[in-house]
């Protein structure tokens, strides 16, 4: 069966779910989303996410049309209209339909988009990184907090990974610290302490990367928030990224420098191994049998 589109109230076909060319969203990416994992018929952090959409329209001034209660009310409807029990939720709210010009006034009204979707599991899959040349875009420039539709400073970074062979790119601030991924945070494992970028870094405020702090404290996993140098992610005992799509993915490789001993590390594996198990308390249901 076609998937179906929600538009602005509307559940369409997906060949027939189209937005017009003065969109804002297009023309300029002017516009915010959230990205959101259906695990076991039910939603993952529904609520974290709405709010976190809620928090990216308040940074850039749009106003959603709706609540947050009849927005996560929409959300569910288009899972269930698309009858998925695992897939992965693109919700969008673009500034709306305006003109060629860049004034925001000139859209009247903002456009509400879910896409419902299949998207395979990619827990506990190694992957190889580098160290990108693209640096992540500082607070002065983009308020990494808000979760907007302008992508171009990760896309960029993608490409060098996808150039030099490797799955991911590892993104610095400008001063020369470990921010993220292009699509994930990043976690690194010395001693048997998690460490992690503070949120003070040029960094999305993850839910992924929120839940597994909060699940390394539940398992006795020490961790720490604080400025990370490139040097340190080469000489760890254990890497990992993380993120909705991405869930946790290890990092083996960095820069051609095997990390650790080059396989899945205990630490992460522990968090893997308990990561089900705290998916599933965490769960807005969807279908009432």
């Amino acid at each position: 069966m076609p998937l179906l589109v929600y538009i602005d109230g509307e559940l369409l076909p997906e060949d027939k779910a189209k937005i017009s060319v003065f969109d804002h969203g297009l023309l300029y990416g002017d516009g915010i989303f959230e990205g959101i994992r259906i695990y076991y018929g039910g939603i993952f952090k529904l609520r974290e996410h709405v709010d976190r959409l809620y928090e990216s329209a308040k940074i850039i001034r749009l106003e959603i049309p709706m609540d947050k209660d009849k927005l996560m009310n929409e959300v569910i409807r288009a899972v269930r209209a698309n009858k998925l029990k695992e897939g992965y939720i693109r919700l969008v709210v673009t500034r709306g339909v305006g003109d060629m010009g860049l004034d925001p006034r000139k859209c009247k009204r903002p456009s509400i988009i879910i896409i419902v979707t299949p998207m395979p599991r990619f827990i506990g899959k190694p992957i190889r990184a580098i160290i990108s040349s693209i640096r992540r875009m500082p607070y002065q420039c983009l308020p990494p907090h808000a979760k907007t539709l302008n992508y171009l400073n990760n896309i960029l970074a993608k490409i060098e990974a996808i150039t030099a062979g490797v799955d991911e790119a590892i993104m610095l601030s400008l001063d020369g610290y470990v921010a993220e991924a292009t699509g994930e945070n990043i976690f690194l494992v010395k001693n048997d302490t998690l460490i992690t970028p503070p949120t003070s870094a040029p960094i999305l405020a993850g839910i992924t990367r929120a839940s597994i702090i909060e699940l390394s404290e539940k398992l006795g996993i020490p961790v720490a928030e604080r400025p990370v140098t490139p040097d340190e992610l080469y000489t760890a005992d254990e890497v990992f990224l993380c993120g909705t799509a991405a869930e946790i993915r290890p990092v083996v490789e960095i820069d051609g420098r095997t990390i650790g001993s080059g396989e899945v590390g205990p630490v992460t594996r522990k968090i893997i191994d308990h990561f089900d198990e705290y998916i599933r308390m965490h769960l807005t249901p969807v279908y009432t049998t």
